[in-house]
């Protein structure tokens, strides 16, 4: 192995993670380590056009890493399994609990930075708020086995006496954006909505089971992705204290507002209409998320965030009017 100095970047080719190569990309990085299953057809597209050194299976990364000794400068552990209506925790503590601990691991070992994503599911319904306080987070209460895994995760990083030089765990809330064209059920309200636009002429939405909430009022942080990839460039540059960050936008929107906003990006006045929800999550759904963004602010990041018309807009515009994908 030579002495390029490499970023490794996990679930490289699903959407966040291509995204974010793309982006690096675009910084002039190129010297990438991806690492995700790769014979997935469907995720094949996200990774046209990006450069990278070596694509490398999730499952022998770490004998690969052992074998090839690379120098690596910066880890990027975004790699997850997302579905949050896989119930077995198995799944989930396999791949997101005990594989990020491997991967921490090498990270202190090595003395390799690391950003790795959390999730807001960790905050379950809400009942402690959605501050990203590190004394609050033993007492969350994820709603699904995803959440679960990524709490206990977090927990388990801010016991360790060992740790990375610079470490952040980013707790996503709702992002959206290009390159999630293979997520199906899991992909964002927005992605569905063009479909359902494009098909039927209508947007179905969840009607609300709560009598605090009326239908499409129900409100979510949407956070474009964009702006998720220029919080971890910014992460990686500029390396503030380390610890778990929220990342969302900090202002709620409602899915009415989100379709609205759909609709906008095609020229088209809005038709909606108001469905029972799937009894399987009635009773995990969150009717209300929105990330407190002061630590991050006050850690330096300044950079305004795409308001949801403008990244709405920028989404259903320029990639999935296109079926473009994020290069």
């Amino acid at each position: 192995m030579d002495n390029r100095e490499y970023i490794v970047v996990t679930g490289a080719a699903g959407f966040i993670g291509s995204d974010l190569a793309g982006y690096l990309n675009g910084k002039g990085y190129t010297d990438l380590i991806l690492v995700d299953e790769f014979d997935r057809a469907d995720k094949a597209p996200n990774l046209e056009g990006k450069k990278y050194s070596f694509q490398v299976e999730r499952d022998s990364f770490f004998d690969w890493l052992a074998e090839n000794r690379p120098r690596v400068g910066f880890v990027f552990h975004i790699g997850a399994r997302t579905d949050t209506t896989e119930f077995d925790y198995s799944v989930h503590e396999r791949l997101n609990v005990e594989y990020s601990k491997k991967i921490w691991t090498y990270c202190t070992a090595n003395e390799v930075p690391l950003v790795y994503a959390s999730s807001a599911a960790t905050y379950g319904a809400g009942e402690l708020g959605y501050d990203d306080r590190h004394d609050v987070i033993p007492s969350l209460r994820p709603l699904n086995a995803y959440g679960i895994s990524k709490n206990e995760f977090d927990k388990w990083a801010l016991q360790q006496s060992g740790q990375p030089p610079f470490w952040a765990g980013l707790k996503f809330f709702n992002v959206y954006g290009p390159n999630e064209y293979h997520k199906g059920r899991m992909a964002s309200v927005i992605f569905h909505s063009f479909h359902q636009i494009r098909r039927d002429g209508e947007v179905k939405l969840f009607r609300s089971h709560r009598p605090d909430y009326k239908d499409g009022q129900q409100l979510r942080d949407f956070v474009y992705v964009k702006d998720v990839l220029r919080i971890c460039y910014w992460l990686m540059e500029h390396r503030p204290a380390s610890g778990i960050y929220n990342l969302g936008t900090g202002i709620a929107r409602s899915f009415e507002d989100l379709v609205k906003a759909t609709y906008g990006g095609l020229d088209l006045a809005a038709n909606i209409r108001y469905i029972d929800m799937p009894e399987d999550i009635r009773d995990k759904y969150q009717y209300f998320t929105e990330a407190n963004m002061q630590k991050l602010r006050e850690a330096g990041y300044k950079e305004n965030f795409f308001t949801l018309e403008e990244g709405v807009d920028d989404y259903v515009r320029n990639y999935l009017a296109k079926g473009a994908f994020y290069e």
